[in-house]
């Protein structure tokens, strides 16, 4: 069984953490990067020290073209995947009235667009390779109960939330599942200009999470024995929501 995972936003942070822990868990890793290859290529090695396969792939996930291109021509010549971890994502945080028509764009292109760019091509593949398969998006609390200064942020992982959850619906019969994971706040490079201290009185579990953490529930969806969860949205946020 082809057993192919393509994780996008793998060059850093939690998808860096993604893909490493899925190659561990004997995947076969597609490593997606927009700018920074240096990074792809620090994953690429830690998924083949892990013993797995991996490749590079390169587009920007809001340009829809390339996007497909990319992605089409890889399957032509190595097979429909078996899943597929919708991850990349930025920020623009600022209260609403300050938000600028950019801030809105960027957010929303990145973060809500790419769920279609990157997933679209990669379904009927997928169907008719009949093997089932995962689909995972990173979506998050912001998604969830909403946050302030991040009302770009919070539409476009709320719309992702969505738009797994119809989905789920139409490839639930291919045993394909569909879910969202939803992390709080996270060690990466996105929170490093948060004001840590007073959110940390928001959470129960009175710390900030690690990317391995959230990686660890992706390796769960991905197992056999999640095969009856789909459609569903699993917070990781130390009970914040």
């Amino acid at each position: 069984m082809n057993r192919t995972v393509l994780v996008t936003g793998a060059s850093k942070g939690i998808g860096k953490a993604i893909a490493s822990q899925l190659g561990a868990d004997g995947f076969d890793i597609i490593i997606h990067y927009h700018s920074d290859r240096d990074g792809a290529e620090d994953t690429l090695r830690r998924v083949e020290e892990a013993g797995a396969s991996g490749r590079l792939m390169q587009f920007d996930a809001c340009d829809r073209g390339a996007v497909r291109r990319a992605i089409e021509a890889d399957i032509e010549e190595f097979g429909a995947y078996y899943a597929v971890i919708n991850n990349a994502g930025v920020s623009r945080d600022n209260a609403f009235p300050s938000l600028s028509d950019d801030d809105w764009d960027q957010v929303i292109d990145t973060n809500l667009d790419s769920f279609y760019n990157v997933i679209q091509p990669c379904v009927m593949p997928m169907v008719r390779a009949r093997i089932g398969g995962r689909i995972i998006s990173i979506s998050s609390v912001s998604g969830v109960i909403g946050n302030r200064g991040q009302v770009n942020y919070s539409a476009a992982k709320a719309g992702v939330i969505g738009a797994s959850k119809a989905l789920a619906l139409e490839l639930g019969k291919r045993n394909i599942t569909v879910n969202c994971v939803a992390p709080g706040l996270i060690e990466t490079d996105m929170t490093t200009n948060i004001e840590i201290e007073q959110l940390m009185k928001l959470i129960p579990a009175r710390r900030v999470g690690r990317p391995d953490e959230v990686a660890s529930l992706v390796s769960y969806l991905m197992s056999d024995a999640a095969g009856y969860i789909t459609r569903q949205t699993i917070c990781i946020d130390g009970g914040l929501s």
